[in-house]
């Protein structure tokens, strides 16, 4: 085949990776009550399976920040894309061909959270690395991508349990695997720029040192557990708490929340030499206190659904906003930064869908407390927030 040689088709084959990315994280979450009925699992079990997911994923991060610059981006951008189709096609048949449905499941999860995990590491300092101009625009529409995956899983499956029965759902498992593998053969064909030359890079001595730094991860970790406990639990939410059906709920919920989560990136991705990034983040974590306690609160299900979906627009800039910031102040981290602010994220959003489910399991599977103790997360961004930009003086480039 015959390779592309505008950087183009790299950014092309990016935005694709955030959509495998969407598919992985957020297909198996549209099942949870399908799953939990047709092989007898309890929300403990079901909770288990985010965890892992994203523990899985942190797992990949940690590990990436030591071989990914040996092996070589795309060796390892085109490995994750086959996980991730290996894990959603094992989904599909692994539960009926071992005799512990369960463990088939979990063995799922893990193969596309490899291909998650690396999706996660890879993509962003690929695009970062492109020679292209406006650098946080171009990671706030990056992000972005990840929320229209969101998006087409949540429609495009919605309409097909509509049409063709929610029994069919391993069918479907099996169309949006194709994503990945297509993907695959995408990334064989781009060209890659360099990441950081190798006499320009930060010792990963140097920056764990930096007390910004883990002040960095901190927000990484509260980032992905606002984004997540939300996303991953508003479809079981509108359903049991609310009492709204599923078509409702997975439209009105984690529809809703992802296309707010993506207009905001994609907004902030237009007008971000307008807009001062310190301001839009604490801004936004007033707003996300403000969406979680509507959604906990509320005994209205229309003012409940209109927090979660709110609540995609508070969350929205948190993820790529951090990584920007990242950029600023440790601009030659390479590899070793973004793997390491990944498994932070990853570790948030496998504790918080994780705090949410066992705070529920404990209260008699009371959604609304769960979400209610969620409410953590926003405010220690709001606080770390303030006191990175305080200490670190970023004005020009991000304010």
């Amino acid at each position: 085949m015959k390779r592309f040689t505008n950087y183009n088709h790299t950014i092309y084959a990016s935005y694709l990776g955030y959509i495998t990315q969407a598919i992985v994280n957020n297909f198996a979450p549209l099942l949870f009550l399908t799953f939990s009925k047709d092989y007898s699992l309890t929300l403990d079990k079901i909770t288990f399976i985010t965890t892992l997911n994203f523990a899985v994923q942190l797992i990949v991060d940690l590990l990436a920040a030591k071989f990914v610059d040996k092996i070589g981006y795309r060796p390892c951008v085109v490995a994750a894309h086959i996980f991730s189709f290996s894990g959603l096609t094992a989904m599909a048949f692994l539960p009926d061909l071992l005799s512990n449905s369960y463990i088939g499941l979990l063995i799922a999860v893990v193969l596309y959270a490899i291909g998650g995990g690396l999706i996660e590491v890879l993509i962003s300092p690929i695009v970062e690395a492109c020679p292209t101009e406006k650098k946080e625009a171009a990671m706030s529409l990056l992000h972005s991508f990840y929320c229209w995956g969101h998006v087409a899983v949540v429609l495009c499956s919605t309409a097909f349990f509509r049409f063709f029965g929610i029994g069919n759902w391993k069918l479907l498992a099996c169309i949006w695997a194709l994503v990945p593998l297509a993907n695959t053969v995408y990334f064989l064909l781009v060209p890659l720029y360099p990441i950081v030359n190798e006499h320009e890079r930060i010792p990963l001595g140097t920056m764990l040192r930096q007390k910004a730094f883990w002040l960095l991860m901190l927000t990484m970790v509260c980032a992905g557990a606002c984004e997540q406990a939300m996303s991953q639990w508003a479809s079981a939410f509108a359903e049991s708490a609310l009492h709204v059906s599923k078509t409702i709920g997975d439209l009105a919920g984690p529809c809703a929340f992802a296309i707010f989560m993506g207009c905001v990136r994609a907004l902030y991705g237009k007008y971000s030499e307008r807009i001062p990034l310190k301001k839009m983040m604490l801004a936004s974590a007033v707003l996300c206190i403000c969406c979680y306690l509507i959604a906990a609160l509320s005994g209205n299900p229309v003012i409940g659904l209109i927090g979660c979906a709110l609540c995609g627009f508070s969350v929205g800039i948190f993820w790529p906003g951090t990584f920007s910031t990242a950029a600023v102040i440790l601009p030659n981290a390479g590899t070793a930064m973004y793997a390491l602010m990944a498994l932070a994220g990853d570790v948030g959003c496998s504790a918080g869908p994780s705090v949410v489910g066992f705070i529920a399991n404990a209260n008699g599977n009371n959604l609304k407390l769960g979400l209610l103790f969620a409410i953590v997360f926003p405010i220690v961004i709001l606080f770390g927030i303030s006191h990175l930009y305080k200490r670190q003086k970023i004005g020009r480039t991000s304010d």
